[in-house]
């Protein structure tokens, strides 16, 4: 029995001193302070000799920009004049954007997939009919999804679904509370099919709800508009959910399909509206007379979440200003990046160009500098943040893969976040003799280690596409494949399997041999024949 008594005793004290431990490190890794550091600045000034390349750069940078910033407005004004004027004179509702003022703390937020669904075969559907983005609702910061009913009446369509799933992936990546602004129609029927059964189609959304809450990520919901069939859901499976009286509703079938299933008549608010749902049902949790009390409503509910990020939990006032005076400008401006954005292939210029004007004071610690150098990567600050930076100088050799495997999973060691600046090579060299099969293998393999130490790497993962993002070089580069927490896109960037002008490089079939096979075919067609 004594023995019996000390084992439990040094269990317990064991124990004890584990969870003690657990407790210091745990605390430990929220107060830690960032090392002094002294990096080497990159002196990478443009060189006359450079200045053609970087005046044809420009030129194309400012026409992308000037296309993109058409694409912005047209995406900006939603479903047009009439649309707009239905949704704000007829209905009384509040713009979308003029909804986010009212929630957002300020109007500085990240709009996510702001260009989405335009040139689609259907049509095109601004912003997909939904904005959706990251901003601060009473200092926290919040994903929001927001439906724009003057798009198609807030009628869902394939890309709309695949725009809020995404938007859910970055809430749950992040650990982010989400708030979602419900004015919807319901799925676009003639596109059923594309948006109702599959895994990554509708039903995700609800799905995503559940892991969520099972997360503990908070989340609210606001009914300011229609809630019909599968949209209904949204609200219901929130934590908490406001609902502005006749505006909001939520039903599985509206009026018209209540008369035509029973014959009766009932209107919008006594079928499904926020008196129904606040007294009777109880499925809505807050009513409100009007959207800028729902709003007022809804950033009080995000105060009572006790929901603090982990990198803020127990940052203190000291610690933050230190951060900030520690910010250094780059040396080279940032508007010379217009210029370094590659128009071509034929006139690349050095990459550590791009990351001299985007780091801290343009300081850069090189990690192997001279082995596979057409991969760069090393440390450097950003906004007083220590990031690792991948970087393409050209084709990913056996040796820049090597290199590349092993700087990721030494970024993954130390908890450190990775900066992917992607601009594959067009396309791979091809085999023709011995040694360059041997050479492709080794490369494949080394690639292949790359793509899985980028995959299993559990650190916080930006990727910007700087160039060109073509073939599998993209997923050893974290393309969207292999899920970076953010992917951006600079105007001049491309994205395909092969590109533009390379297609010729990729092996076709021999029209003689085609002939001689298909000649084969027909003896042997013929002697089945005879016999």
């Amino acid at each position: 029995m004594l023995r019996n008594t000390t084992e439990e005793r040094y269990h317990r004290l064991a124990e004890q001193r584990w969870q003690y431990s657990v407790r210091c490190m745990s605390s430990a890794a929220k107060r830690k302070r960032s090392l002094h550091s002294a990096f080497p600045v990159l002196e990478q000034p443009l060189q006359p000799i450079q200045q053609h390349v970087y005046e044809a750069n420009l030129q194309n940078s400012n026409a992308c920009h000037k296309k993109y910033i058409e694409l912005t407005d047209k995406a900006m004004k939603g479903g047009g004049e009439k649309a707009i004027a239905r949704h704000t004179q007829r209905n009384r509702k509040l713009l979308v954007r003029d909804r986010l003022r009212l929630l957002l703390d300020d109007e500085d937020f990240l709009e996510l997939s702001p260009l989405a669904g335009l040139g689609l075969p259907y049509g095109d559907i601004p912003a997909a009919g939904c904005l959706t983005g990251i901003g601060r609702i009473n200092g926290l910061w919040c994903v929001f999804i927001a439906m724009d009913a003057t798009v198609k009446g807030g009628t869902a369509y394939p890309i709309t679904v695949k725009k809020q799933l995404r938007a859910q992936e970055v809430a749950i990546q992040n650990r982010l509370p989400c708030v979602y602004l419900v004015d919807s129609g319901g799925a676009f029927l003639p596109l059923q099919s594309e948006i109702f059964p599959d895994k990554n189609q509708g039903g995700r959304t609800f799905y995503n709800e559940a892991i969520m809450s099972a997360m503990k990520i908070p989340q609210v919901s606001v009914v300011c508009g229609s809630c019909t069939a599968g949209g209904a859901y949204i609200p219901t499976m929130a934590e908490e959910t406001v609902m502005v009286h006749r505006i909001g509703t939520i039903f599985l079938g509206g009026p018209p399909l209540v008369k035509a299933a029973t014959g009766e008549e009932v209107t919008p608010e006594d079928l499904g509206g926020a008196t129904l749902h606040a007294e009777v049902s109880g499925c809505v949790d807050h009513f409100s007379w009007d959207e800028k009390e729902a709003y007022e409503c809804t950033r009080n509910i995000v105060s009572t979440l006790n929901f603090l990020l982990p990198e803020e939990e127990e940052e203190e006032d000291e610690e933050r200003t230190r951060k900030k005076k520690a910010e250094e400008e780059p040396l080279y401006s940032s508007e010379e990046l217009l210029g370094l954005a590659p128009k071509s292939y034929n006139y690349s210029l050095d990459v550590k160009m791009v990351v001299s004007r985007l780091t801290d004071g343009s300081r850069f610690q090189e990690f192997k500098t001279r082995y596979g150098t057409t991969l760069i990567t090393g440390f450097a600050k950003i906004h007083g943040n220590l990031v690792g930076i991948v970087a393409n100088n050209g084709e990913l050799s056996y040796q820049a893969a090597l290199k590349g495997s092993q700087f990721v999973q030494l970024c993954d060691q130390r908890d450190i976040p990775l900066l992917f600046l992607q601009n594959t090579v067009p396309t791979a060299a091809p085999t023709l003799t011995t040694t360059q099969a041997e050479m492709n293998t080794n490369r494949l393999k080394a690639q292949g280690s790359m793509m899985s130490a980028v995959a299993c790497a559990s650190v916080p993962k930006i990727t910007v596409v700087i160039g060109g993002c073509h073939g599998a070089d993209s997923y050893a580069m974290c393309g969207r494949a292999f899920d970076p927490n953010f992917l951006f896109l600079w105007p001049n960037a491309r994205v395909s399997m092969t590109a533009p002008g390379h297609a010729a490089s990729l092996p076709f079939p021999d029209s003689e041999a085609e002939e001689e096979e298909e000649e084969e075919e027909e003896k042997k067609r013929r002697g089945r024949r005879t016999g």
